[in-house]
C-alpha cells in the first residue's frame, strides 16, 4: 500500500461504492484514508461520468437529425434531372417531369415548385390525421 496513508489504508474500512440507480453506472473509491473524501471524489468522477454520458447522447441526437437533414450524399438521393437532348425537367420528390427546360433555365420555376408545395401540404395533413 503505498501512496497517502501507507499500510493504515488496509487497516480501515473507508473504501466508498456508490452506485447510481437510473443507470447502473457503480463508482468505488478507496484512495484516501477518510471515507468522506473517498466519497467526495467518487461523487465527482459519478457527477463527470453522468455528464460525459448525457453529452453523448446529445452529440449522437444532434448527428442524427444532421445526418437526416444532409443525407449521404448518394445518387439516390438526386433532386431534379435536367435532361438537354429531350428538353425535360424532371423532379425525383414527387416524380413530375416537365418537357419545357427552355422555360425552367429562364427562371419560370412555377410549373415546378406549385406541384412541389401542393404535395408537400398534403404530406402534413396526412401526417397530421385529416
Amino acid at each position: 500500500a503505498s501512496g497517502a496513508g501507507g499500510q493504515h489504508i488496509n487497516k480501515t474500512s473507508s473504501a466508498i461504492r456508490i452506485t447510481h440507480l437510473p443507470t447502473g453506472i457503480v463508482v468505488t473509491c478507496q484512495d484516501q484514508r477518510s471515507q468522506h473524501k473517498n466519497k467526495d471524489k467518487a461523487l465527482r468522477v459519478l457527477k463527470s461520468k453522468l455528464n460525459e454520458m448525457a453529452q453523448s447522447e446529445q452529440d449522437k441526437e444532434v448527428a442524427e437529425n444532421r445526418r437526416s437533414q444532409v443525407g449521404t450524399g448518394d445518387r439516390s438521393e438526386r433532386i431534379r434531372t435536367y435532361n438537354y437532348p429531350q428538353g425535360r425537367v424532371t423532379d425525383h420528390r414527387i416524380g413530375l417531369t416537365v418537357y419545357k427546360l427552355d422555360d425552367v433555365l429562364e427562371g419560370d420555376l412555377d410549373q415546378l415548385t406549385e406541384p412541389l408545395i401542393t404535395y408537400d401540404q398534403t404530406q402534413k395533413l396526412a401526417e397530421s390525421g385529416f
